[in-house]
């Protein structure tokens, strides 16, 4: 028997076109793992442009052509004898395996990341119990789940594969978070999608590259409903506070719903709040006199009809940038008010699907799906993004920060005048000032994005300031009204108003405001908080990874939260926190590591720095350091109490 009827029935013809479409490098490592064949590792690479950065990849032609002519020998001899189950090779053979995708030398404390990436276990980053606890002593235990986004779905499952008793509450009406709300036109990740994926769904297939929100929605729902927690979900539930009670070590925890508020108690809770869920609309003079809707990008109107209308678009983010060259092809006129431009990177089939060469090739080559995932980790992964994101401390340019900062540079440069370069004070208009990755690179699809949006005639770009709001438009300083019959703030959001505006007191009634007074919102690791007992973040503050990607941090940050239960389950004791001294002492590392970081620089002003002038949002480790953080921590770190 084979699950794979469609491989049975291709032809050779079929097999080598959708070779054609595979990646070279996630296709060499596949087949020195199935083969053992040497010879793959002697093909040359060289450096080659990925994205935001550099990476190593097959440095020819023919050397691709080489790995695409023995795996298609393989893929038939496959087929031939019955496309049935196939091993995936022996396990001393990974490490070179993970080298030949990776096409790089990969340190052997690194081995255990990259393998679990590799998703070949899709559980690997679940809690492996060490010895069961007395089962009276778990059935008193529960667990509160806050959120049912990416991180809160994979703590549910997580905490469901476990038996560890536990409940959600969502703001929302479904599951999603962040793609549940943000319904804009043009919405999509700016994260490869195969990556922003849990390990257990390294075999869901996603139409694109780079998913739409709906897509990314289905997704989540994907999750919840094959795991079977939507049931344990207390849907349009919101959490008001949580106050730690120290005589029964719990959580009491008052929630709002349309049936009332209630105060119900938890002995751990895990926080899957995002850091992007709370819409920041900026505050302009006149805005109550607007005559017609406006609204932010988050709280989109399921059924407004754009056609023929004026659309103002306040913000010149990610969320505008996506935004724009799909709402000119819905409206009349479009109308941007830019403060400041953003570098943009054109990522080819940004906007795409995958050819259907691509998908057969995950349905009907073994494995093939996971060392896909495995490279596209690894693109997004230490050894390629965080060069791009280091400050050479040695760099001598008014513009740029290193080297390779220069080399971004230049490119995004080439990319403006390729799209501008007839339009010159246009293209003055988007050269940012600050340097790239200080602030949010923009995703942009070379084929159609917000720079030929700009190119069109219904579309205009305004930067002068904007003076107030009118009913019908916006007065800019220089006083000219632009007319505008929809208003829409594309502003970003609180970024660094972390857990607003739940109300969290610790120990002793502590707000957790006061613990962040001096400057801003800071953890342990980015999950853990003195004074805080059996209290943890899944996106607290600074982790907002530059590497390894959002999904990876959640697995690693619940998989530590769910040991830490454990060790209160087996004990017998009552609660964990962090201690004050490894708090300061994992910060005052932070915040040096900050300073070599490229969004440091003072001319970018965006969410990625606070009031103080500090980040307290993204992670300036590597996302393998986090994971050797979370993965073996100092016990003298934490209280058992």
């Amino acid at each position: 028997m084979t699950d794979r009827p469609e491989l049975l029935r291709a032809s050779d013809e079929t097999i080598d076109d959708a070779l054609r479409h595979a990646d070279p490098m996630a296709l060499r490592g596949l087949l020195f793992q199935l083969t053992g064949d040497e010879s793959l590792a002697a093909l040359p690479v060289a450096t080659v442009s990925a994205g935001v950065a550099e990476a190593r990849a097959l440095a020819d032609p023919a050397g691709a052509a080489v790995v695409r002519e023995r795996a298609a020998a393989w893929l038939r001899s496959y087929r031939d004898g019955g496309a049935g189950e196939v091993p995936v090779g022996p396990a001393d053979r990974l490490p070179h395996s993970l080298e030949l995708t990776a096409g790089e030398s990969i340190d052997a404390a690194e081995r255990e990341v990259w393998l679990e990436e590799l998703a070949l276990d899709p559980w690997a980053r679940s809690l492996r119990w060490r010895a069961q606890p007395p089962p009276e002593r778990l059935g008193r235990f529960r667990v509160l789940v806050v959120g049912a986004g990416l991180g809160g779905l994979n703590a549910a499952v997580q905490l469901k594969r476990a038996g560890i008793p536990f409940a959600v509450v969502e703001k929302n009406s479904g599951v999603g978070g962040t793609w549940y709300e943000n319904r804009y036109p043009g919405a999509r990740v700016d994260s490869p999608s195969r990556t922003y994926t849990h390990l257990y769904g390294v075999d869901y297939r996603h139409p694109n590259p780079f998913c739409r929100q709906p897509e990314n929605e289905k997704y989540f729902n994907w999750v919840a409903d094959t795991f079977g927690i939507r049931d344990a979900i207390s849907f349009d539930t919101e959490v008001r506070s949580m106050v730690w009670e120290e005589a029964t070590a719990t959580w009491a925890v008052t929630t709002r719903s349309p049936d009332g508020e209630r105060v119900e108690h938890a002995n751990v809770i895990i926080s899957a709040v995002g850091f992007l869920s709370r819409p920041n609309t900026a505050e302009l003079p006149g805005a109550e006199t607007f005559a017609g809707p406006a609204f932010h990008t988050a709280r989109w109107p399921r059924e407004l009809d754009l056609s023929g209308k004026r659309v103002a678009v306040i913000g010149s983010g990610c969320t505008s940038y996506q935004m724009v060259p799909e709402l000119a092809d819905l409206t009349g006129h479009v109308t941007v008010f830019q403060r400041t431009p953003q570098w943009v990177f054109d990522r080819p089939g940004y906007r795409e699907p995958f050819p259907e060469q691509v998908l057969w090739l995950e349905r009907n080559l073994p494995y093939y799906s996971n060392f896909l995932r495995l490279r596209t980790s690894w693109l997004t992964g230490p050894h390629v993004q965080s060069r791009a994101f280091t400050i050479d401390p040695e760099w001598d340019d008014p513009l740029t920060r290193s080297a390779l900062n220069a080399r971004i540079r230049d490119g995004r440069l080439e990319h403006l005048r390729r799209k501008l370069g007839e339009h010159p004070e246009l293209m003055a208009k988007m050269v940012p000032p600050h340097p790239p990755m200080s602030a949010r690179p923009v995703a942009v699809d070379d084929r159609y994005s917000i720079l030929d949006a700009l190119l069109r005639d219904d579309v205009d770009l305004v930067t002068e300031p904007i003076r107030r709001v009118t009913p019908h438009g916006i007065e800019t300083a220089d006083g000219r009204e632009h007319p505008a019959d929809v208003l829409v703030h594309a502003t970003g959001f609180k970024a660094n108003d972390f857990l607003w505006p739940m109300e969290v007191r610790g120990r002793g009634g502590t707000r957790v405001e006061e613990l962040w007074a001096h400057d801003g919102a800071r953890a342990w690791a980015g999950t853990m908080l003195p004074g805080f007992p059996n209290f943890f973040m899944l996106y607290g503050p600074n982790t907002n990874p530059f590497s390894l990607g959002v999904v990876t941090f959640s697995e690693l940050m619940t998989r530590f939260a769910l040991e830490r239960i454990e060790e209160l389950l087996l004990t017998g004791r009552r609660a964990v926190e962090v201690t004050d001294a490894a708090y300061r002492r994992y910060n005052r590392e932070l915040d040096a590591r900050e300073a070599l970081r490229t969004w440091s620089d003072p001319r970018a002003t965006n969410y990625y720095r606070n009031a103080h002038g500090r980040s307290a949002s993204n992670c300036p480790f590597e996302g393998t350091e986090i994971w050797q953080r979370l993965r073996h921590p100092d016990a003298a770190d934490f209280v058992l109490a």
